[in-house]
């Protein structure tokens, strides 16, 4: 029996926070998704599909966005209240 899968993490809050931010980075930076997608060597469909949440951002790919809009990797995260608690090791 397979287990449940875990819901998709483009509805979490803290990933819709991201393309949100994605989003805002490029309109500050005063570029379009077609420039996006020149500077990346990517189709256009990718840039879009990725601050729709059709396409999940993954680590490289938000670090080239971060580069491109001049941006620090923390301005894409929302701020924590306290990190995440660690699980007691069971035995």
């Amino acid at each position: 029996m397979a287990a449940p899968r875990r819901p998709s993490a483009v509805y979490d809050p803290e990933y819709r926070y991201l393309i949100r931010r994605v989003r805002e980075a490029r309109q500050e930076a005063g570029l379009t998704l077609k420039d996006v997608a020149e500077a990346l060597g990517r189709p256009f469909t990718f840039v879009s599909k990725c601050e729709l949440g059709e396409r999940r951002i993954d680590p490289i790919d938000l670090r080239n966005f971060a580069e491109l809009y001049e941006k620090p990797l923390a301005y894409f995260y929302p701020k924590r209240r306290s990190p995440p608690r660690r699980p007691r090791n069971q035995k």
